[in-house]
């Protein structure tokens, strides 16, 4: 795999509408200087738990999770994500390794700063300091609101809750491939991975979902609203 590749096209970057906006074109221009963009394969690990924190990443395109990994060697789910959060935030501020692990449930590309330089910024630009941080309470306040969401359903509505959730935050369409294993959906919910599977029979039963494979189709999405909210 090839971790050089570079092209600096931070002017026109996405990302700088949400926090680089700040940023006045010498430190865009320095901020190309300590940029990497990667390319990583579908499950290819970002980063790992434990490791030392180098640099502040984003997700310029793709799917990743982000997922801790138990003492007994089991991932738990924290969250799925596409463009354009940052994967990184939720360790690199906190201590000098990564609370969590981040990867590719497919084909993705991540941008990588020098955590030096970020954190030079951050001395040097209050404005760039605070734009960063209200996004990363999003991102936080998004994690907490979608666990305590699950935690006060029952088994169907944590489901219907995951469904509508890839339906319309990561896929936005009514058919898509389920990126991650239905152990890793248990993982995420807090049940059992039978579980899972016997409620997803039980939708496909009543029309609510069509399977075939990886592949679901969301048939009655009011229904699975329901759910969801009564659940």
């Amino acid at each position: 795999m090839d971790d050089k590749i570079k092209t600096c096209l931070c002017e026109h970057c996405e990302f700088r509408d949400i926090v680089f906006a700040s940023l006045g074109e010498h430190d865009i221009r320095e901020l190309c200087d300590h940029k990497v963009e990667r390319p990583f394969s579908k499950g290819d690990v970002i980063s790992r738990q434990g490791d030392p924190i180098t640099h502040f990443k984003y997700l310029k395109s793709g799917l990743v999770k982000l997922y801790r990994v138990t003492e007994d060697g089991e991932q738990q789910i924290i969250t799925i994500t596409r463009p354009f959060e940052f994967i990184s935030t939720m360790s690199v501020f906190g201590g000098d390794n990564y609370k969590y692990s981040v990867a590719a449930l497919e084909d993705s590309v991540v941008c990588s700063v020098k955590i030096d330089f970020i954190k030079e910024l951050f001395l040097n630009n209050s404005r760039f300091a605070l734009n960063l941080f209200a996004r990363v309470s999003k991102i936080s306040e998004k994690i907490i609101g979608q666990t305590l969401d699950i935690r006060q359903k029952n088994l169907a509505g944590r489901v219907a809750y995951v469904l509508l959730y890839l339906m319309r935050d990561i896929f936005k369409s009514r058919i898509f491939d389920i990126p991650v294993s239905r152990k890793e959906i248990a993982d995420f919910i807090g049940m059992s991975t039978a579980n899972v599977i016997r409620t997803l029979s039980d939708f496909k039963r009543d029309g609510i979902i069509r399977t075939t494979g990886k592949t679901i189709e969301i048939v009655d999405v009011d229904k699975l609203d329901i759910i969801s909210k009564r659940g």
